[in-house]
């Protein structure tokens, strides 16, 4: 009986590991959103709506059902938090930050694991990394707070103010999008500090230190800005995601707030391109956009952030893969590069099969939506976008969505946080070692 169950243990792979972990916590979150006193008004929430917040805060999504400052309570409110920053960090991150402290050994299986969760290059270093990791977040989480306290102590009274800036903080850094600002207005996001600098700054920082991952910090840890001696990846890593700011500014600059006064037309711009990859924080109305605009908005939502990071969606170096492949066969090279570095054949499999992935849910599920709901594809895409690059950001519709529609979400969500190929790895119990190669037949594309 020992031996099974032992066998039965080590068949447990790190990908099913953290699918049940990210699981795990989401239920227990919304089973904490349904008791009384996570509302205001001493009810509970209804399980689906509390699954769905809980989801979106482990998610680090930022969709609501419910404007999270007049709808739940203090306690609702730390729920949330919390969820956020089990989710942002990782299950498994704040599973092995728990071992580390108290000083319990980590073992090989607890160290792949954690190797696939924060997207580390090796297993050895780990239990550093994991240190850094820890002292890092909540480092810049307190830095952000302390920034944005003076501005929310003003407007809000010194105890909520406090409160205020802890959570968007941690929202921000864990790049979630869930706000307390509703108070004034529900749903309102950030559009009263549209041209508020210091809460402008603060929010982008927090968006993209956490969005470029862990073992980018590492290497600016370790070289500071040599940024030569960065690997590959950092590289390909902060390059994209300049390129990822700076296009879709100018366009926005350029095309979408023209009608602005100058200083609110370079704040909107500017962050309206940060806050897509994924953070669901916005500082204007988005209804009042363009289709092209939303349009833009939608691809930048589906890249996402960066591997091993707090954000979601497919991933920097994804896009990075694939247009340098497209680079490659353009220019007649037989295998596309980056930085003098060859990308290897596996990470160009992956890349497509990521992209025809969320492509497919994202459009599956808002077709199913606008079929439902009777609304625009554009509307329902737009929410499937902002589920499966776990952004946050809506165009108002997800209060009013019946049930089918929030489940999609949910799924599209989940899938979305742990990525897809994770789950497509967790469902493979051993790797089929190929006994013999098919012979191989033109076959024209293109």
């Amino acid at each position: 009986m020992h031996l099974a169950e032992n066998r039965k243990y080590h068949h447990i792979t790190s990908f099913q590991v953290i699918i049940l972990g990210f699981l795990s916590v989401i239920l227990l979150g919304s089973l904490l959103l349904t008791t009384p006193l996570a509302t205001q008004d001493g009810k509970g929430a209804p399980f689906l709506d509390a699954l769905f917040t809980a989801t979106s805060a482990t998610c680090v999504t930022g969709l609501v059902v419910y404007d999270t400052a007049t709808y739940w309570s203090i306690f609702g409110q730390s729920v949330i938090l919390a969820l956020i920053q089990i989710g942002g960090m990782g299950v498994i991150t704040v599973a092995v930050s728990i071992a580390v402290i108290s000083g319990r050994k980590i073992g090989l299986m607890q160290r792949s694991t954690m190797q696939e969760a924060i997207a580390a290059p090796q297993v050895g270093g780990i239990v550093r990394m994991t240190e850094l990791i820890l002292k890092g977040t909540f480092l810049i989480e307190l830095m952000g707070a302390m920034l944005l306290a003076p501005t929310f102590c003003r407007d809000f009274g010194i105890a909520k103010g406090i409160w205020y800036a802890i959570f968007h903080s941690i929202s921000a850094f864990c790049n979630a999008g869930f706000d307390l600002l509703g108070i004034r207005t529900p749903f309102s996001s950030l559009t009263t500090y549209t041209t508020e600098p210091m809460v402008n700054i603060t929010i982008m920082l927090l968006i993209i230190i956490g969005g470029i991952g862990f073992t980018t910090w590492v290497d600016v840890h370790n070289h500071g800005l040599h940024f030569k001696k960065y690997r590959m990846q950092s590289k390909t890593i902060v390059l994209t995601t300049v390129v990822l700011i700076v296009l879709p500014f100018f366009y926005f600059f350029l095309h979408e707030f023209s009608h602005f006064g100058l200083t609110e037309r370079i704040w909107s711009s500017l962050f309206q391109s940060v806050t897509p990859r994924t953070a669901g924080f916005n500082t204007i109305d988005l209804t009042t956009m363009s289709e092209t605009g939303l349009m833009l908005m939608m691809v930048l939502m589906l890249i996402g952030g960066s591997p091993g990071s707090t954000a979601g969606g497919m991933k920097t170096t994804t896009i990075a893969v694939l247009f340098a492949c497209a680079s490659a066969v353009f220019r007649g090279k037989e295998q596309p590069h980056f930085f003098g570095r060859a990308i290897p054949a596996a990470a160009i499999r992956n890349a497509t099969t990521v992209l025809l992935m969320y492509i497919i849910l994202s459009l599956s599920g808002a077709m199913c939506i606008s079929t439902v709901e009777n609304i625009s594809l554009l509307t329902a895409l737009y929410e499937t976008c902002s589920a499966i690059g776990t952004v946050g950001l809506s165009l108002g519709i997800t209060p009013e969505l019946g049930s089918l529609s929030r489940i999609i979400l949910i799924v599209l969500m989940y899938i979305g946080r742990v990525g897809g190929l994770t789950l497509v790895f967790a469902a493979i119990y051993e790797k089929e070692i190929a006994e013999c190669k098919y012979p191989e037949e033109k076959i024209t594309v293109g």
